[in-house]
This record gives structure tokens, C-alpha cells and sequence, in this order.
């Protein structure tokens, strides 16, 4: 901890108050991206500016910038746009002095490709109001999305706009094979009520009663539950697939010192749990001093699948998959 207070404070004075700065692209929710600036310039004395975008779209802007970049970090979100980022060289590797405190299955999955942040599963947010008027039960399992019985009580997230939606179908494909999975979102695509920009958003669809299940990840369910929304938790029965949330340099940052101060202080625990704190954002953070949100399940009980980050990061299988979903699937009518 002395060591990264060192160089937070080195690179604040060696780059100079009045010129301090760094420029986030946020990933994770709007109300904890708001958290950051507040709690990072008060530890630092260095200002944080930020733009909220889902990764894919992230990943779009930083593509478009990539010879002259307007962002320093690019801050949480799934992890498969991160990696075709580094993959694509539009962010560099940082190792952080805090290396050894991350946790070693999250490091081992992604290597030092980019940092990780956070982990989660993806589940069903579920209204079962909703489902009870409808005289229905809850789906438990993946392929009981694919039930005409659901049909217009589903939502998730669009692949081309959410990193969410990526890990979906990603997830599918690792279960099922790839024609499968796709037979499955062919039918699933019957019974979505509505494919929403952002992973976040479709679980705020469940907890309003407009419909009955939302395909998200469960740190997002876990929110609107806490919030007070009439909604419960299922993990699929097969087994599921996770995010791990990343945290990345922007190769030629336009402040690259104050960026790396950001990234050392965005990994020790007092930043990490801002996260469930002050923003209701639940996730296994990646600091093995962080505590887990007590809110959470525990992760022992949770069947996750062996997810493949090296494969599914590959910007040619991920731009293969979103183009096959986007020509296959989303023109069908509904």
C-alpha cells in the first residue's frame, strides 16, 4: 500500500497540480462511474473526467480514436472487448504494483493481457409476479428460454452495442456448440420482448413488471433486488458463463502518468468497494483484500463453466459471432 501512495503521489507532482487529469471510458454503471471521480480526486488531488459507454461501444470509440486517443483508461466491463483491444494494440498491458494481491483464477484466465477488476455470472433476473399471472413457472435452465410459453416475457441485451449480450451467446456456444446455440437464440429470439443497448438495463425491465425475465449478469439482478424491486435470482442449470471486468491502459494515452495513478488506486480495496458501497454494483472484486459484497451468493455454490477468454476474445470470432447473430437472428420477425 506504501508503494502505490508513493507513486500517486510522484506522478501527481511530478505532473503538476494544474495539469493533472485523467479521461475514463466507463463501462460499468452510471452511478458507479459517478463515484469515481469524487473519491479518486480526494485520494489524489487528480481529476477524473469520464464518458459512460457499454464495452462494445467502447470498444467502437477506442477503434475510431486509435491514432489519436481522447481517453487515457478504459475502465470496467466485460472482458472480451478488452482483450481484442490489447489483441488490436489499441491498449497496452500496465502490470501494477499490486499484482500479487489480484486474485490468481482471474489472472490465469486473462494474462497479462489486461488488468482484472471485478467477476460475475450471468443469470436470470426474474419477476415472478409477472409469471404468475401469465400461469407460468420460472425458466431454470437455458434451454427453457427457448419455450414459445415466454413468448414477449423475455429481454436481454443487443451484441452489437453490449459486452453482456457477447458473453450470452458466447456462453451458449460453449455449452451447446455453435449450431445449437444458435437453434436456441433462434427460438429465444421468438419470445424477446425487447433487446435493450445496455446489459444493465433489461433487469430494470423485470423489476417494472414489462416483463418476466431478463438475461443479464447476477451482480446487476442483485441490485435491483436491493433496490426493492419484486425480482429473484436464477443460475441457468447447465452452468454459466462470467465477465471478468477489465481495466486497461489506452495505448498512447494522452496522459499516460495520471492514468497509471488511477489504475494503482482503482485496484486497492478502499476504491474497489465503492463499487458495492456507494453505487449497489455487486460483483466478486479481483483485490483478494476486498471483501465480497455480503448481498452476493456465494461464489462456491454458483456452476460456472469453463469460459475460454483467449478464444472469445479474438476479434475475428467475436466480429463473427455478433455478425452471424445480427444476419441470422435479429431480422427475423417477431
Amino acid at each position: 500500500m506504501k508503494r502505490i501512495i508513493s507513486l500517486i503521489i510522484a506522478v501527481f507532482f511530478l505532473g503538476g497540480a494544474a495539469s493533472a487529469q485523467v479521461s475514463l471510458l466507463c463501462s460499468p454503471s452510471n452511478d458507479w462511474c459517478e463515484q469515481l471521480g469524487p473519491h479518486f480526486k480526494e485520494a489524489t488531488g487528480i481529476d477524473l473526467n469520464y464518458i459512460r459507454m457499454s464495452t462494445s461501444e467502447g470498444l467502437a470509440r477506442l477503434r475510431a480514436e486509435e491514432d489519436n486517443p481522447t481517453f487515457d483508461v478504459w475502465f470496467g466491463g466485460t472482458g472480451d472487448p478488452h482483450l481484442v483491444a490489447f489483441n488490436e494494440g489499441i491498449t497496452t498491458f500496465y502490470k501494477p504494483t499490486v499484482w500479487d494481491d489480484l486474485l490468481d483464477d482471474l489472472k490465469k484466465s486473462v494474462g497479462e493481457t489486461y488488468i482484472p477488476l471485478y467477476s460475475g455470472p450471468l443469470a436470470f433476473v426474474i419477476n415472478e409476479g409477472v409469471l404468475a399471472e401469465e400461469g407460468l413457472e420460472a425458466p431454470k435452465c437455458w434451454e427453457d428460454l427457448r419455450d414459445p410459453k415466454y413468448k414477449g416475457l423475455i429481454a436481454m441485451p443487443n451484441p452489437n452495442t453490449s459486452g453482456t449480450a457477447y458473453t450470452i451467446i458466447a456462453t451458449l456456444i460453449q455449452i451447446f456448440g455453435e449450431e445449437e446455440a444458435f437453434d436456441i437464440l433462434r427460438d429465444m429470439h421468438h419470445n424477446i420482448a425487447q433487446y435493450t443497448k445496455s446489459g444493465g438495463a433489461v433487469g430494470l425491465l423485470a423489476g417494472r413488471g414489462d416483463i418476466a425475465v431478463a438475461v443479464q449478469f447476477l451482480g446487476d439482478g442483485v441490485r435491483y433486488k436491493v433496490q426493492g424491486f419484486p425480482v429473484t435470482n436464477v443460475v441457468p442449470c447447465e452452468g454459466t458463463g462470467f465477465e471478468i471486468g477489465g481495466i486497461s491502459l489506452v495505448t498512447n494515452a494522452p496522459h499516460k502518468e495520471d492514468a497509471i495513478a488511477f489504475i494503482e488506486w482503482a485496484l486497492t480495496p478502499k476504491a474497489q468497494l465503492i463499487a458495492a458501497e456507494k453505487a449497489m454494483s455487486y460483483q466478486l472484486q479481483s483485490n483478494r483484500n476486498t471483501p465480497a459484497p455480503k448481498e452476493m451468493p456465494d461464489p462456491s455454490t454458483i456452476n460456472l463453466i469453463d469460459y475460454d477468454f483467449e478464444k472469445y476474445g479474438s476479434p475475428d470470432i467475436r466480429n463473427a459471432i455478433v455478425d452471424r447473430w445480427t444476419n441470422e437472428i435479429f431480422p427475423i420477425p417477431r
